[in-house]
């Protein structure tokens, strides 16, 4: 897992990579790249090297990424993206062949959707959430809501899903849980989402003075989905 023995993770990965039919292809926003808590290192180091690839950038351009672009053609490929044309995966994958794709953008939300909206590629596979009320374990950093989860609980999630298997997700799960043990063990605080802070009068940050930001924090408040 590449961190101290200290605080080494290695015992809470599996002993041998899942055996998974479904290919997740993680696209990571480059500043993921720098950040020391991220979870993506842990979801790769749960599966075969096959089964999940990962692709940093901002723009996907058919030319420089033909097997992307291919991946992407695929009519048996997912995208894992919430909105209004998004189709519940449980839905999915009961009529789902297997094995198929998953596409997974791995960034805050606001870099998620500048990858989504700015590279077409991401529009040819069929659209695809999770249906879950679970809270995010990933406590030592700050969601935007409750129910917001982290690339590797989502990973987890759809895994289980696809592959018809509740283990799945429990055992992607391990290691994500040791982190935030470790890390809560050494002063690291407990992160309440950002929906939990505005709706119980905790949030100490300045109001954005963007009109739609602001408007996005409302919407919080008011639990509308956004």
């Amino acid at each position: 897992c590449s961190r101290p023995q200290k605080v080494c993770l290695c015992p809470f990965l599996p002993v041998h990579p899942l055996k998974v039919s479904t290919c997740l292809y993680i696209i990571q926003h480059p500043a993921e790249e720098s950040r020391v808590l991220r979870t993506v290192p842990l979801l790769a180091a749960c599966l075969p090297p096959e089964k999940c690839k990962i692709l940093i950038g901002r723009r996907f351009s058919e030319d420089r990424y033909p097997e992307l672009a291919t991946v992407c053609r695929n009519p048996n490929t997912l995208i894992l993206y919430p909105g209004a044309e998004a189709t519940n995966l449980e839905e999915v994958a009961v009529i789902s062949p297997s094995p198929s794709v998953m596409i997974i953008i791995d960034g805050t939300w606001s870099q998620a959707k500048d990858i989504f909206y700015k590279n077409s590629l991401f529009r040819l596979p069929k659209q695809v959430q999770l249906k879950t009320n679970h809270s995010s374990q990933y406590v030592i950093r700050t969601q935007p809501t409750n129910t917001c989860l982290s690339t590797l609980e989502c990973a987890a999630v759809a895994l289980a899903i696809m592959e018809k298997n509740k283990s799945i997700q429990e055992t992607i799960l391990h290691p994500l849980q040791a982190l935030c043990a470790f890390q809560l063990q050494h002063g690291a605080q407990i992160h309440h989402s950002k929906e939990h802070l505005l709706k119980n009068g905790l949030y100490d940050k300045p109001m954005p003075k963007n009109k739609r930001k602001l408007r996005r924090m409302e919407l919080l408040v008011n639990n509308v989905k956004i």
